[in-house]
């Protein structure tokens, strides 16, 4: 089996499906809980390193110096290798998720998780779950690179990250899984779940085995049980509201902080290494326990310590929190805030034994944990459940959800609005208030969007017929089918394997086919579909259901569906438009080597318009197809009104008049149709046109269109090139001669410009003694204007025997493009004007003004719209 083809199979394996997403999460699972235990590890060495380090100098210079020294190297490294790293990583992580572009990968991954281990070994205290959730969000991030999956798949996959993350932090898989319903995806679907619950139920697993823990579930973070009676729940209450007021004024204190640090204009390295320096110094004044946060937090929840200290602990912690985290450090605030709110709920706990007699100040000290933890991060079910699941005490179920509900409400009122959104928004980014991936993309499948008709080549033709196919075709590539099952794709690049093979023109197309192309089924959403187009840098993809070819997708066909929904033609009331149809036609020899189509509706214009088809025609060996649409009512059925004729083959007659003089070939049809511009579309693709030639306004009075509703809706969809016509007011009705003598021709490097230069030879002819200036609109305050696109198309026009015309390249200052083109029409007298259009600017077209549109409204003179052929 060769490795073109063991490359198709290995990446139609890898397709969106459930079970890519299972195994992917699992993967996910299991790097995320190996990297929260190497932080675990790494930042509690390097933290027992820091403590020891006070028995070979006193604490006041030991502490100081490592939390310093340690504070910069942790701020060189996110500054020098991934700025993004910087901070807990949640509110980067919710705005990825958001679709904001902000980078998630292995090398951000990688900086966070050894600058968190410096950081956190370095004593500032904040806590190891927020970078943890980071570093899973990014592994997942990186890891979903590697697998041709949707956009929306890979947000699951990141959001699954950040939960195992959590997961393998707290040892709480469940905990990991509300996280990411609550606040990061705000998804309840059954993928979303899924591999959340995948993700976080390894991670928690890989974390319990490696980080020295076994899976006993009655393993609690305390060895006594917590006791709770009903006389105790308004002293739960209180201290609810305390978790919610403080757990406020704690998330102002952290915007302050940023804003202050800000204010200094001093480096990260710089910032974090204060924030270090301070934390050291105030550490090694208070007493020993002080200086682990973990041994912190359990020391005030066995209730051994006195109210005192336990009130110097919450101010301490509070204080320091804010210092370490305004200054930018790899750190999170899940742990600070478990630390404060154990404080908390100790004194309360203390306050209620001395009223009551009966106290059990660890109840209040693990409720209070939930309660700030809840009030801080606006997630109240996830902080219940990480503290149950820390604890396993079913005892503590319901004074937790007392105090973490209350907390929740009171911050709530007190501070609306989530503490991560409100960061974001300190470094410009705005989240939306509800995310929604339900957008045309997701919504529309390949089924809608399809085309039904597909153009196929089997698999036992000779690579003669082959060629044959491509050059009467506008296609770049076939779906090769074999007893009406799809078995590769041959594209225009397959050929060339002809003359590297050596093989002759009677060879089969299975020797050059790509065999197990890459497909979608008719289930695929419009992003899946349109993620594979990008990946594999291909143009179309066939739709099977089965090994049964139904349909083929391209680009066209995506852009065509996201336009009709931008501009509302999706949800346009009424009756939906039904194909056109042929009420009348004729037929000549099909002799040429391509087709241009022309439409004629205006009596006054269409003899002109004929000319310059036929001239186009005749210089190309084109045929030409004449094609008359008569609009009706979406009310009635094209194909059952009955409509006159007359006129519109009197128009039709001029063209076979002209076809017969000049020896072209010539198709002739009427249309009844509900829609022009589609009727026209239909044609393009039923008649393989190689080239439109139409009649343009030179404007329009609908809003938010650029040159008209038929107009732009040819030049966003057509396939073949385009070429628009607003005749000049002397070139309305006469027929021979024209005044096309004086040509003008912008040009700035665009492809429609060599496109216009393409045709002029064909288009000159139409005048006596023509005379062509090229030029460029450059600005007065450029010195010297680039001549380099103007010598080409000089030399390419030159090149041209059978052109006579006078040709010059000549440039015009000016402060605008459409402004210097109109004055010098005006003052030149030049007869036509020929323009590019770009169909994928029109949107900033109609930001930045419509420039074909100020030049063929501020002219009398024939201005001649050309864009090239897009690619299927």
């Amino acid at each position: 089996m060769s490795l073109p083809v063991l490359t198709q199979r290995f990446r139609s394996l890898w397709q969106p499906r459930r079970g890519l997403a299972i195994a992917e999460a699992s993967i996910i699972g299991l790097v995320a809980a190996l990297s929260a235990v190497f932080l675990k590890a790494g930042s509690g060495w390097l933290g027992t390193w820091r403590v020891h380090s006070t028995h070979f100098l006193p604490a006041w210079i030991a502490l100081p110096l490592v939390g310093m020294s340690f504070g910069f190297l942790a701020g060189w490294l996110v500054q020098r290798f991934a700025p993004e790293a910087a901070g807990s990583g949640i509110p980067q992580v919710k705005a990825s998720l958001a679709n904001v572009p902000i980078n998630l990968s292995w090398r951000v991954a990688t900086v966070k998780l050894l600058s968190a281990m410096i950081a956190l070994g370095s004593g500032i205290t904040l806590g190891r779950q927020g970078p943890t959730v980071h570093v899973g969000a990014g592994l997942a991030a990186g890891l979903s690179r590697w697998v041709p999956t949707s956009p929306d798949h890979r947000r699951q996959m990141i959001a699954a990250g950040a939960g195992a993350g959590l997961a393998a932090a707290f040892n709480a898989p469940i905990a990991g899984v509300l996280f990411i319903v609550e606040e990061l995806l705000h998804d309840l679907s059954g993928l979303t779940l899924g591999t959340a619950i995948i993700a976080s139920f390894i991670g928690g697993v890989i974390s319990r085995l490696l980080g020295g823990s076994s899976l006993d579930l009655n393993l609690q973070l305390v060895q006594s049980s917590s006791q709770f009676s009903i006389p105790e729940i308004p002293f739960f209450l209180i201290l609810g509201i305390l978790a919610g007021l403080l757990g406020a004024l704690f998330n102002l204190g952290l915007v302050f902080s940023i804003k202050t640090y800000r204010r200094l204009h001093v480096s990260l390295p710089l910032r974090v290494a204060l924030a270090g320096l301070i934390s050291g110094i105030v550490v090694a004044i208070l007493p020993d326990y002080f200086r682990d946060n973990t041994g912190l937090r359990e020391y005030v929840i066995t209730g051994e310590a006195n109210a005192f200290l336990v009130a110097i602990a919450f101010v301490a912690q509070f204080i320091l929190t804010l210092v370490a985290f305004g200054s930018g450090a790899p750190g999170g605030l899940f742990a600070p805030s478990l630390i404060l709110g154990s404080s908390l709920g100790c004194l309360v706990g203390i306050a209620e034994g001395n009223i009551l007699g009966d106290s059990s100040p660890t109840t209040y000290a693990l409720a209070g944990m939930g309660g700030f933890f809840s009030a801080v991060s606006k997630v109240p079910i996830t902080a219940i459940v990480i503290v149950f699941e820390m604890t396993t005490d079913f005892n503590l179920v319901l004074p937790l959800m007392i105090v973490s509900v209350t907390s929740y409400l009171v911050a709530e009122k007190v501070v609306p609005g989530s503490l991560y959104e409100k960061l974001l928004l300190l470094n410009g980014i705005t989240l939306a208030q509800e995310v929604s991936v339900d957008g045309i993309l997701a919504k529309l499948t390949a089924k809608d969007v399809m085309q039904q008709r597909v153009e196929t080549l089997d698999a036992d033709m000779t690579l003669d017929e082959v060629k044959q196919a491509f050059a009467h075709s506008h296609h770049r590539g076939f779906p090769v089918v074999e007893d009406n099952k799809l078995v590769g794709i041959v594209t225009q690049s397959d050929l060339l394997k002809m003359r590297e093979l050596n093989l002759d023109n009677e060879t089969a197309l299975r020797t050059i086919m790509t065999s197990s192309p890459v497909t979608v089924t008719p289930t695929h959403n419009l992003s899946n579909v349109l993620y594979l187009l990008d990946r594999y840098q291909i143009s179309r993809l066939p739709v099977i259901e089965g090994r049964k070819l139904i349909g083929i997708i391209t680009r066209a066909d995506i852009i065509r569906a996201e336009a009709d929904h931008l501009n509302g033609e999706n949800t346009a009331p009424g009756p939906r438009p039904e194909p056109s149809y042929v009420v009348y036609q004729t037929r000549s020899p099909n002799l040429g080597r391509g087709r241009l189509l022309v439409t004629v509706a205006n009596p006054e214009t269409a003899a002109t318009l004929l000319q310059m088809a036929a001239a186009i025609a005749r210089d190309r060996h084109y045929e030409i197809e004449c094609v008359q649409i008569i609009p009706v009512s979406r009310h009635t059925s094209p194909a059952e009104t009955s409509v006159r004729t007359a006129k519109s083959r009197r128009l039709l007659r001029q063209a076979e008049v002209l076809a017969k003089k000049w020896h072209i070939p010539l198709h002739t049809q009427i249309r009844v149709a509900h829609d022009v511009a589609q009727a026209i579309i239909e044609t393009i693709n039923e008649r393989h046109i190689d080239l439109i030639l139409m009649g343009w306004k030179g404007n329009t009075s609908t809003p938010g269109r650029i040159f008209g509703n038929v107009v732009d809706t040819i030049i966003r969809q057509a396939t073949c090139e385009v070429v628009l016509v607003k005749l000049g007011n002397a070139q309305h009705s006469s027929l021979i001669p024209l005044h096309f003598n004086r040509w003008l021709v912008p040009m700035a490097g665009g492809p429609n410009a060599r496109l216009a230069i393409k045709l002029l030879p064909a288009l000159v002819t139409l005048g006596n003694n023509p005379q062509i200036r090229l030029t460029r609109v450059f600005k007065p305050l450029e010195l010297e204007p680039d001549m380099t696109v103007l010598e080409q198309a000089t030399r390419h026009l030159i090149r041209r025997r059978k052109l006579s015309s006078t040709v010059i390249a000549l440039p015009v200052k000016a402060d605008s493009v459409s402004q210097g083109i109109i004055d010098l029409v005006k003052t030149e007298g030049y007869e036509v004007v020929v323009l590019g259009a770009s169909r994928e600017g029109l949107l900033q077209q109609a930001i930045q003004g419509n420039i074909p549109e100020a030049i063929a409204s501020g002219v009398d003179s024939t201005v001649i719209l050309v864009r090239g052929a897009i690619s299927n």
